[in-house]
């Protein structure tokens, strides 16, 4: 864990992993756990680069899974911004389009902040802000398993738009950033959120610093 924050501090977490790994099920369980206003979350997802200047096709050849498609430095200003007790004004990514929407989301402070998202733990800037880093830890076809229905269902793509992007780019760029980036968490967790165990010993410690 990182070294110890100043009194009154908010507990922030990084919570990384690969897509479908239940990153988001772990994040989830930790704000019900906590009493209402206690926790926000932000998801690495909604900070894509805006796409507008590029037309429909381009965007759909985006690497949404590097970096570079991120605005990671945005996203560690609002963590700033929120550490500090300020209430920040966080984008929404529409993933049909491929764009980032117009309208914003007012996210207040709170005693606990939960960022999650692939590339939390690869960025430096982020792992700083963090005094406690996860990482979830699920089998690869699991994690495939559960993005081809995510897609699917919730995104409005076509299987073979979900295979090509996987051996495109989810695979090659989980290799690269994601899985390394494993090296800086504090605790590795195994199969997400059907890791009872794990999750309540988080729970539990999580409420005792809220």
């Amino acid at each position: 864990m990182s070294q110890s924050p100043a009194p009154n501090a908010p507990l922030i977490l990084g919570i990384a992993g690969g897509s479908g790994s239940g990153k988001s099920t772990i994040a989830r369980a930790i704000l019900g756990a906590l009493p209402e206003g206690a926790g926000v979350l932000l998801e690495q997802d909604h900070y894509y680069h805006p796409q507008a200047h590029l037309p429909q096709e381009e965007r759909e050849r985006v690497n949404y899974d590097h970096p570079d498609a991120l605005e990671l430095d945005l996203l560690a200003s609002h963590v700033r911004a929120l550490r500090e007790g300020r209430a920040i004004e966080r984008p929404s990514y529409d993933f049909t389009t491929h764009d980032r929407a117009k309208e914003t989301t007012l996210v207040p402070a709170a005693k606990v902040i939960v960022v999650e998202g692939i590339l939390v733990l690869s960025d430096e800037r982020l792992r700083a802000l963090f005094e406690v880093k996860l990482f979830v830890d699920t089998d690869a076809d699991i994690r495939l398993m559960r993005r081809v229905r995510r897609d699917l269902e919730q995104r409005g793509r076509t299987f073979a738009s979900v295979r090509k992007q996987y051996y495109d780019t989810v695979r090659p760029m989980h290799l690269a950033f994601v899985e390394p980036s494993k090296r800086f968490a504090d605790i590795i967790i195994p199969e997400g959120g059907q890791n009872r165990v794990a999750l309540d010993f988080l729970v539990g410690f999580i409420r005792s610093r809220a």
